[in-house]
């Protein structure tokens, strides 16, 4: 963490670091230290938007200056963005003093001019709301600011370090902002008794006397910051050779990663790498510096992969031969005389005399570096003697794996809602389309105040001469936006033998990893019990990782009776209990069974006053059905009944099987009818 840390501060092209890890292991504390490390930056007086003197493109919205106005040195900026804050913060706003007092439009400056030639801050980065993801990621990539709004029309550049921190048990990062992130790093506490004592006897001395605790660092703390300085000096002169480019070509086409981003961060951080270590050129350690900094979070092939890199993989490609030393620089062309054709002899250009007989000079070509296989080629090749799962309800539970996720249906919660902003089902929003008006807070509706000022004036008489309308406080209305929110998505997963058979389970964990898969890119909350057996367990409390629960789905055994009311239950208990926490987060009970209930003789009954007390809690309810077959007993859609739920046959869990599926059904409606409409 803290090598990465060092290299994007002399670097910052490099495009920051996310830190992913677990509580209380210092991720924040690390960061913040960061700034105190890095050389100052020089600034002209009252310039709130901090340009580079020494740029001449360089141009403040505060500007122009001229050439003798004062500077100043100061400290790099660490700009916390906090995970509530507003566009207007962000961005910046109206200065509302000036604009009453004398209607002056200026701008007050947002955290993004705060933060340029510094570093931006964001802790729990993966709980941010979208709106700002997106204002971020414009920034990230075009390094200015752009404010059209307001009557301001303003532009001023932000280029900062972009530092992020969260934990992936509290939900996974958006694909769009983990690829602006540079590098990454994955941080946890130490194990090593003698380590953690050591963590816990400097924070005590801290707590004791930060000023002396700081001072006993000084020195250390003086010497990294003139090493970064002189790294960033040193940066500009690091030479590339075009093998090392193509080793590091070959790297990340070896780990199959997306696009060309990977192959210029990783080049930019080798390049750091180079200068942090003192030398004037990349070499292959730079190189496996720089990818296992750069590569671990462009190499994940869906939202549920483990970052992470394979090193023997990487150790592989990299080869043990040192990249080659870059060709020496041609002198200078002088034109020479040609030099006397020896006596009684042949000018050695003539090609006669300048080599040896049957020897001709070829052309020296650079040493090309050998392909390396990929990892899976030194895998032993499966053999067809593997043991044959046992026959479901027999022996011990089997363990399916999920299929490849497909594209699956939307499931929404019926309603509009006023939970957390997301994606899913309809809710009151801050953004979105306008609806309505009301008198809460909110948005002024200019339309709708002055509407309802009129039809105040008219009743009571009050218009003004000229016909004037006079504004009251009573006539104030806001905005009413709809947009979409997050959801609770509860799957209770029916894990018996009937489950077990036929590949079922299979089929029964690819569609749940479907709809996980979409609960991921919607910012979905989720949780899982899954029952068999005996009894039902809550196997995922609810949680934003839907990483955490593709990870236990496969995991996941089959075999057994089917205790359907008591699974039944236990999805009771999560959603009260979770009610209670956010009383606003609306959830959505997914039941993937067959419908059956088989743990004990009266199953069937205690099933149906379960799914009967469900209903009665207006618990909003979807029964994915998994009987398949040609003789069916249609006990999900029963279940389905009792639950007041939406009956979804495994078939139609897939939108492009949903599609085939209704033009099926109307291709059949069409050709039966020899006369007659089809709508």
């Amino acid at each position: 963490m803290g090598l990465a840390l060092v290299l994007t501060a002399i670097s910052p092209g490099i495009g920051g670091v996310l830190v992913r890890g677990e509580k209380g292991t210092a991720k924040s504390t690390t960061v913040r230290g960061l700034a105190d490390v890095m050389p100052a930056v020089e600034v002209h007086e009252g310039d709130r938007f901090s340009v580079d003197p020494a740029d001449a493109g360089a141009v403040s919205p505060d500007g122009p200056f001229a050439a003798g106005h004062p500077r100043r040195t100061r400290p790099v900026r660490l700009v916390e963005l906090p995970v509530g804050a507003t566009e207007d913060r962000l961005l910046g706003s109206i200065q509302l003093e000036k604009a009453l007092t004398s209607g002056a439009v200026e701008l007050e400056p947002g955290l993004l001019a705060r933060a340029h030639r510094g570093v931006l801050y964001v802790d729990e980065v993966n709980l941010l709301h979208d709106h700002l993801v997106d204002l971020l990621l414009d920034a990230a990539a075009t390094g200015t600011v752009s404010i059209e709004r307001d009557g301001i029309s303003l532009h001023h550049a932000a280029r900062f370090v972009l530092i992020g921190t969260m934990n992936p048990e509290e939900g996974e990062l958006r694909p769009q902002l983990l690829d602006r992130f540079g590098l990454t790093v994955e941080v946890a506490a130490p194990r090593e008794p003698a380590l953690r004592a050591e963590v816990v006897r400097r924070r005590l001395a801290f707590d004791a006397d930060p000023e002396a605790f700081a001072e006993e660092y000084a020195a250390r703390q003086a010497d990294l910051t003139g090493r970064i300085a002189d790294a960033r000096s040193r940066v500009g002169s690091v030479v590339v050779t075009d093998a090392a480019l193509l080793k590091v070509a070959e790297v990340c086409a070896a780990f199959e990663v997306d696009g060309l981003r990977a192959d210029i961060v990783t080049t930019r951080t080798a390049v750091a790498h180079a200068a942090w270590a003192g030398r004037d050129r990349v070499t292959l350690a730079d190189i496996r510096a720089a990818a296992l900094l750069a590569l671990p979070h462009r190499r994940r092939r869906n939202p549920f992969d483990a970052p992470g890199l394979d090193e023997d993989l990487l150790d592989r490609v990299l080869g043990d031969e040192e990249l080659p030393d870059p060709p020496e620089p041609e002198p200078d062309p002088q034109p020479d005389p040609p030099p006397p054709p020896p006596e009684g002899g042949e000018d050695p250009e003539d090609g006669q005399g300048g080599e040896p007989e049957g020897e001709q000079p070829t052309e020296q070509q650079p040493e090309q570096p050998q392909q390396t296989e990929p990892a899976e080629a030194d895998a032993e090749p499966e053999t067809e003697d593997q043991p044959a799962p046992a026959p479901s309800g027999a022996g011990e539970p089997t363990t399916a794996r999920a299929g490849a996720a497909y594209r699956p249906r939307l499931l929404t919660v019926d309603g509009v809602g006023a939970g957390t902003p997301g994606r899913r089902s309809r809710a009151r929003a801050t953004s979105g389309r306008r609806v309505g008006a009301s008198t809460g807070r909110g948005s002024l509706h200019l339309v709708e105040t002055l509407r309802a000022a009129a039809e105040r004036s008219a009743r009571e008489g009050a218009g003004a001469a000229g016909g004037r309308v006079r504004l009251a406080p009573a006539d104030l209305r806001t905005a009413v936006r709809e947009g979409r929110e997050a959801n609770l998505l509860l799957f209770c997963v029916d894990a018996s033998g009937s489950m077990a058979a036929r590949r079922r389970m299979e089929q029964v964990k690819t569609a749940v990893l479907s709809l996980l898969t979409d609960a991921y890119r919607r910012r979905d909350k989720v949780a899982m019990v899954g029952f068999r057996g005996r009894g039902a367990e809550l196997l995922l409390p609810p949680t934003g990782s839907v990483e955490i629960a593709a990870a236990l789905l496969d995991d996941l055994p089959a075999g057994g009776r089917t205790p359907l009311a008591e699974g039944l239950l236990e999805a009771d208990r999560v959603l009260r209990r979770e009610h209670l926490r956010d009383p606003h987060l609306r959830p959505l009970l997914v039941l993937v069974t067959d419908g059956r209930a088989t743990s004990g003789a009266d199953a069937v009954e205690r099933s149906r006053l379960v799914a009967g007390h469900l209903a009665a809690q207006h618990v909003p309810s979807v029964v994915v059905d998994c009987e398949q077959g040609p003789m069916r007993m249609g006990l999900a859609q029963v279940l389905a009944g009792h639950l007041r739920a939406e009956h979804v046959p495994m078939a139609e869990v897939s939108a492009d099987g949903l599609v085939d599926l209704v033009s099926n059904r109307a291709s059949n409606r069409s050709t039966s009818r020899s006369t007659g409409r089809v709508a």
